[in-house]
């Protein structure tokens, strides 16, 4: 299966920021997010202190996609506007050239993913994170889009470690190619 670039970034979109579901971001789904990842780094706990740093990392963010892709300045981005947006700055180009707050946001997804906090990403944490964002009947699909995902070496360290994520961000946004490994970073993109 391939997964074209254009649908990659409408899944990002309406998988993994439009929070509210309202078919546009917005400074509200990305204080949206900085409670998600506080709860889910907790394990359903409250950090307050960490809730008050992703609100700072969610906030720059949404500040830095606003100023790159909100073209009609209405507080609001549309699939379109970020589709632009992430051509501009990411096509093409490798994770230490990404925006400072796409960067931190990135290291900061990895962080929620890596649930038992051991520098991997195992196979369980990548179904727990694909199955709390898909719909899906069957985690065979999970497992197989993990397998296509991990290279060698991933498998020989038990995952994948927070340098290989960033390099795996970087194609899933930056690599128009239908089927370079990093289409399934998020799993099985719904059709």
């Amino acid at each position: 299966m391939s997964y074209p670039w254009e649908k990659r970034v409408e899944f990002i979109v309406g998988h993994m920021y439009d929070i509210d579901k309202n078919g546009f971001l917005d400074n509200q789904d990305f204080q949206c997010m900085a409670l998600r990842a506080t709860v889910v780094e907790g394990k359903g706990t409250i950090n307050p202190a960490r809730l008050n740093e992703y609100r700072t990392i969610m906030k720059a963010l949404w500040d830095e996609i606003s100023a790159l892709a909100d073209f009609d300045k209405d507080g609001k981005i549309t699939t379109d506007e970020f589709k632009d947006a992430v051509k501009a700055t990411c096509l093409g180009k490798p994770y230490s050239d990404f925006p400072k707050a796409m960067k931190a946001f990135i290291d900061a997804h990895y962080q929620m993913m890596d649930i038992n906090a051991d520098g991997l990403v195992s196979i369980e944490e990548y179904r727990y994170n694909c199955i709390t964002r898909i719909a899906l009947d069957d985690i065979k699909q999970v497992d197989d889009s993990y397998n296509q995902l991990v290279s060698d070496e991933d498998n020989k360290r038990g995952g994948i470690t927070l340098q290989r994520y960033q390099e795996l961000y970087a194609q899933f946004l930056g690599n128009e190619s239908d089927n370079c490994s990093a289409v399934y970073l998020y799993g099985p993109i719904p059709e």
